[in-house]
């Protein structure tokens, strides 16, 4: 994105970010460009957090999901309460075809992450199943065998962006591996910033068994997260991983022993979510861009990147505390004050 079109950007936002940009283009000197990538749309998204309005099917949505949710609901979408509030759990709930994604759970993917992320009050969101012993098996092979080619592309397609507007969200989000996460499954996990599996999980990208390679991100994100040879390997092979072998690939950073009630991997994920809440919201969101923006670049516009995403987190977080200076903030109680 040239530094003319960040400008026009940030020009219709509040006026702190207009001084960021005016900041980074006078950093960088004339003519310096930000990065051209899907993810650069979404920096302006990211430290929007501060003057975000409702969107307009977000309320329904949290009315509808937040208490009594219906049993025949592919996706439960629930707000945490209490010490956990913050904490947003999407569960996969097709028992009767192992969690498989169908046209109606893709578009209920869809509606959820519209509302999720434009709302300032998420603050990380988990994707776990409700079926024991089942993450998701992939793609809907009885559903998909009744489309005609051209169905078969537009589902594709849809769940590729379905599963992209997920690595999107700007919170943190943590996948809970209880089982078997396959293909399409696996793929959905590899667009969570965390992913944490109980040793009895498995997990692959098994298309070339049939005949078709992984569709939704996988030939992608793999290795991205495991290295280029490994993930190579894995893909052509098909090869199916246990949590444990997962684990020291790198394919998931946490490893539990499964429990009684099958949720090891979710009770460790809600866990890690509240490690998260007690931290500043917009440094968190703006983090999580600075990361993603910068593994997609060199070293030196990575770090022109993280020096924008600074002095923003800073400019946004002072617009309503005055404790805040260039990124600094006075510390919540039983947290300390950032080092740098």
């Amino acid at each position: 994105m040239a530094v003319a079109a960040a400008l026009g950007t940030f020009s219709a936002l509040q006026a702190s970010r207009t001084r960021l940009v005016a900041f980074c283009c006078a950093s960088r000197g004339p003519g310096w460009r930000l990065p051209r990538s899907s993810a650069g749309s979404q920096l302006g998204l990211a430290i929007q957090a501060r003057s975000w309005a409702p969107a307009a099917g977000e309320a329904a949505l949290r009315r509808g999901y937040s208490t009594g949710v219906k049993t025949e609901d592919e996706l439960r979408v629930r707000y945490l309460e209490e010490e956990n509030r913050g904490i947003v759990v999407l569960g996969i709930n097709r028992a009767y075809a192992k969690n498989s994604f169908s046209k109606n759970l893709i578009k209920m993917f869809s509606k959820a992450v519209d509302a999720l992320k434009s709302d300032k009050k998420v603050r990380t969101i988990i994707v776990r199943s409700e079926v024991p012993g089942i993450f998701s098996a992939g793609a809907d092979l009885k559903e998909r065998v009744k489309m005609n080619s051209s169905e078969v592309g537009r589902f594709v397609s849809k769940s590729r962006a379905v599963i992209n507007e997920i690595a999107n969200l700007p919170v943190p989000t943590i996948a809970a591996i209880d089982g078997l996460a396959l293909g399409g499954g696996l793929e959905l996990a590899l667009a969570c910033d965390i992913r944490v599996a109980a040793s009895s999980a498995k997990m692959g990208l098994v298309e070339t068994k049939l005949a078709v390679i992984p569709g939704a991100g996988g030939t992608q994100r793999l290795p991205r997260a495991i290295g280029m040879s490994l993930a190579k390997e894995l893909i052509f092979s098909a090869r199916v991983l246990d949590g444990q072998e997962a684990k020291a690939v790198g394919l998931i950073s946490h490893v539990l022993e499964q429990n009684q009630e099958g949720d090891a991997a979710y009770k460790k994920a809600l866990d890690l979510a509240r490690e998260f809440l007690p931290q500043g919201p917009v440094a968190l969101r703006v983090a999580k861009l600075a990361i993603n923006q910068g593994m997609e670049v060199d070293l030196v516009t990575g770090l022109a990147i993280e020096e924008a995403c600074y002095a923003q987190s800073g400019l946004a977080e002072g617009s309503n505390s005055s404790s805040w200076v260039l990124g600094r903030e006075s510390p919540a109680p039983g947290r300390k004050g950032p080092s740098t």
